[in-house]
């Protein structure tokens, strides 16, 4: 009979009091010198753990998570067994002698970080390629050396991304020079206060409520000043809502359709539910600022430019806006760059389609997304980053934001069949997008298209 050891929850803290540091070095009795396959099964499964607290405290899927948790027990030679969730990491670790060790790991809340996911990823390689014949001394400054990354950017550069980001994004959306450069200073004014909030470890839900409120009326008065300058019509004003889609959780969104195709239930309604969360908030709170300042969405001005024209400019705010979200997921310039292009092309298509195609929007964001997956995937090859800090930045710029605004904004005027029509565009549209990266992935990925 298997003897289980007791069971230790643990939890990850940032400076609150409800998630208390876990002190790894705690659990290690050996010398730094000993071989890792040497130590003990706790010190093992804590090896193990860590790993998978860290790499999912990134962002990235479960499917992620526990094929390096596993990586990792191999080289170890023990077996992981592990359930993993938004937030948490229920994992039982079993050696040669049928002994066992389970965990219950925390994080208090969750974010994005690509440089970060790539150096783990890069440990697990190294790991696995040294068959686990690492001490306890290298593995702790490594783990810690990763541990204590800081971010690459500054919250004004973060926030000067959003900005790019959402200048981008109106432009796509159908707005002009006087909607740019309003999105741009309010995205830019409403990520710099989310950045400098989170600084401060401020809840996820004030963080996004206040970022929002900041990104809408920056925006209104950035458009009231070229109103009295250059007396611009009022239909630009339409445009606000461009300032606020930075708080988009593309992550959790794809993340949760790649999670939910692998059977990972938990993990993918877990952020599906998180997503939802964020999306429900952010547009609640556009929803009551533009009520209070008096404005609403509508068409915007029609730009007149000639399909050669609107092609290429496509091309250039769709690179503006992935490479935009990319610095805000914390990658690097040159990847962001790379992942741009991507983005840039796919994005093109998916919007040519459904102009010149006649295409649903819905088929057109799977077209688009099936080909991010498989430049992706090609291009992951040849530079050896992360391929979901390639394929996610470059597929958010896709989410139908304006969609879900509008829906919430008509239901919270009782204009119910309004609300639901865009309510639905957003549904078939958000489907899509895993999709077409889960096809992509199966297409081009042996180990993910297998069951086991």
């Amino acid at each position: 009979m298997v003897k289980e050891m007791d069971k230790v929850d643990m939890g990850h803290h940032l400076s609150n009091s409800h998630h208390m540091k876990i002190q790894w070095e705690e659990f290690f009795k050996s010398k730094d010198e000993t071989l890792a396959k040497k130590a003990t099964l706790v010190e093992k499964a804590s090896i193990v753990g860590r790993v998978g607290l860290m790499i999912l405290s990134c962002g990235t899927g479960s499917w992620k998570v526990r094929d390096s948790m596993n990586t990792i027990a191999r080289a170890l030679d023990i077996t992981c067994s592990a359930d993993i969730g938004l937030l948490t990491i229920d994992c039982t670790c079993f050696d040669v002698n049928n002994q066992s060790y389970s965990q219950t790991l925390t994080l208090p809340a969750t974010g994005v970080n690509m440089t970060k996911l790539n150096e783990l990823e890069r440990f697990v390689r190294q790991f696995e390629a040294g068959d686990g014949n690492w001490n306890i001394g290298q593995i702790h400054r490594r783990l810690g050396e990763i541990e204590h990354l800081k971010s690459r950017y500054t919250p004004a550069i973060a926030g000067l991304a959003a900005a790019i980001a959402c200048a981008g994004f109106i432009f796509l959306l159908g707005g002009g020079l006087p909607e740019i450069i309003c999105a741009f200073f309010g995205a830019g004014c409403g990520n710099y206060t989310r950045m400098k909030m989170g600084q401060k470890h401020i809840t996820m839900v004030a963080k996004v409520a206040t970022a929002v409120f900041v990104a809408c009326v920056t925006y209104f008065l950035a458009f009231q000043l070229l109103h009295f300058i250059f007396d611009i019509r009022s239909s630009h004003i339409f445009g606000y809502i461009g300032s606020m889609l930075f708080v988009i959780p593309g992550f959790p969104f794809i993340t949760a359709g790649l999670d939910l195709s692998k059977l990972d239930m938990r993990s993918g309604l877990e952020r599906m539910a998180y997503a939802l969360l964020i999306i429900i908030m952010a547009t609640t709170v556009g929803w009551a600022t533009a009520l209070l300042i008096g404005i609403h969405p509508g068409d915007m001005t029609k730009l007149g430019l000639t399909p050669i024209n609107l092609t290429i400019f496509r091309l250039i705010a769709s690179f503006c806006g992935v490479f935009g979200f990319s610095l805000m997921f914390n990658s690097k310039i040159n990847y962001a760059a790379l992942t741009a292009v991507i983005g840039a092309i796919s994005n093109t298509l998916r919007l040519s389609l459904v102009d010149y195609g006649h295409m649903p929007p819905a088929l057109a964001a799977f077209v688009g997304v099936l080909l991010s997956g498989l430049l992706a995937s090609f291009i992951r090859e040849k530079v050896g980053y992360p391929r979901i800090a390639i394929t996610v930045p470059s597929v958010v710029i896709m989410v139908p934001g304006l969609y879900m605004y509008r829906a919430v904004f008509n239901l919270g005027l009782t204009r119910i069949s309004l609300g639901a029509y865009w309510a639905t565009e957003a549904i078939m549209i958000v489907i899509a997008l895993p999709l077409g990266l889960i096809a992509a992935r199966i297409l081009t990925d042996s180990k993910w298209r297998h069951a086991s």
